[in-house]
């Protein structure tokens, strides 16, 4: 069983910064790529940022492109979602996923844990 506990979210203004973390109990944790996804009220889950399992291969989406970086420390088990620039339509909460496979991926169903998420919040 893998468990994931994603924490940093809070209450910040617009252009404000953030960093996300997500502690990682997979021993095979170096060997899986990870994602951040996020929800908002009355919306669908939709995918933020992936990354592959050594951290060389990235993709975002269009809406947080240029704004937001995703990083991982496999020697520490975290993945980390850094958050700049936040505007009002980043609020949503926050969810890491990891899968068993190396390649980073960018829908829901390639993902097999899910950590309970964690409220991010920008007011204008």
């Amino acid at each position: 069983q893998v468990q994931l506990v994603e924490s940093g979210g809070g209450l910040v203004q617009a252009g404000d910064s953030l960093r996300l973390s997500c502690a990682a109990s997979a021993r095979t944790f170096s060997r899986n790529a990870m994602g951040w996804f996020r929800q908002a009220p009355g919306k669908e889950r939709e995918f933020v940022s992936t990354i592959n399992w050594i951290g060389s291969v990235t993709y975002y989406a269009d809406s947080v492109k240029g704004r937001f970086t995703i990083s991982r420390d496999n020697a520490q088990n975290t993945l980390y979602l850094q958050m700049n620039n936040l505007k009002p339509e980043d609020t949503a909460v926050y969810y890491c996923a990891i899968r068993s496979g190396l390649d980073a991926a960018a829908t829901t169903d390639h993902y097999d844990y899910w950590g309970p998420g964690t409220q991010v919040t920008v007011s204008s």
